[in-house]
């Protein structure tokens, strides 16, 4: 009988931990000692708090109950300070006056290891204005200089282009996707159609296309792009969901047909 009673015990209790996050963080930046910081996630279109905690002494902590994986993010007050995945297993921020990081469970530490690609790509955009700086005082011809830097920046510019297109296809049905999806359209005044975003959802998968947020900038955008064209947005709106549908299918022909060795004689690499 205590066996039993013991067994009982125990499942509760990794049923109880299973579905559970634990967030333990660290700061040395001095301005966060003391303050409240709050984790976010977008339900329903509105951004809503989900737990919060105080910075004692450079350290903080989460947790708490996880009926879904999502994306979240860590603010103080109003001000978003960096992304972070909920998910299970031991969430571990570390934040200073250089450097943001999430680690120790899959998502984050995958969410990162992108997000450090793309902060040393915006740091050799960055690094072309000290660039042309030195050039001029060199003596070097400011419209060679202008040639020569435009260059470098629209190489930078396609490689970044390449390094998100790539991270959302590849994770079209986990949280990621979605995530860096916001987080690229989110910079624009008003959903917009760019060629970037036209690839993607030409690519994209149906959990994808039904994400939320996905599927209501998608439209938005669609039908703001029809009135600006002054075209009907109802009917074209409809006609770019036929498109993307028809892409997706040929992506997915074309996947099948890959898998079974009929590449039409190209060896693509990937």
């Amino acid at each position: 009988m205590n066996n039993i009673l013991y067994v009982l015990v125990a499942v509760a209790t990794f049923a109880s931990c299973a579905n559970s996050y634990n967030v333990q963080g660290s700061s040395s930046v001095s301005s966060l000692d003391g303050s409240k910081l709050y984790l976010k996630a977008v339900k329903d279109n509105e951004l809503k708090n989900i737990d919060s905690c105080d910075v004692i002494h450079g350290q903080f902590q989460f947790s708490g109950t996880l009926d879904t994986i999502r994306m979240a993010s860590l603010f103080m007050d109003d001000e978003s300070i960096m992304p972070i995945v909920l998910e299970e297993g031991e969430i571990t921020i570390n934040i200073d006056n250089a450097n943001q990081q999430v680690s120790g469970t899959p998502l984050n530490d995958k969410l990162y290891e992108f997000l450090s690609k793309h902060n040393q790509l915006d740091n050799q955009m960055s690094e072309l204005a000290h660039k042309q700086s030195r050039m001029l005082l060199d003596g070097i011809d400011e419209d060679q200089i202008n040639e020569e830097l435009s260059k470098e920046a629209a190489a930078i510019a396609k490689e970044e282009d390449r390094l998100v297109t790539t991270f959302i296809i590849d994770n079209f049905d986990n949280v990621l996707g979605p995530g860096v999806f916001m987080m690229i359209t989110s910079r624009f005044k008003y959903p917009i159609l760019t060629p970037q975003i036209e690839d993607i959802m030409s690519k994209a998968t149906p959990k994808f296309k039904n994400n939320p947020y996905v599927k209501d900038y998608y439209q938005t955008a669609t039908e703001n792009e029809a009135r600006m064209q002054g075209l009907d947005p109802s009917t074209t709106a409809e006609n770019k969901e036929q498109q993307t549908d028809a892409a997706s299918d040929s992506t997915a022909a074309d996947a099948d047909n890959n898998a079974m060795g009929y590449n039409n004689g190209l060896d693509m690499p990937r």
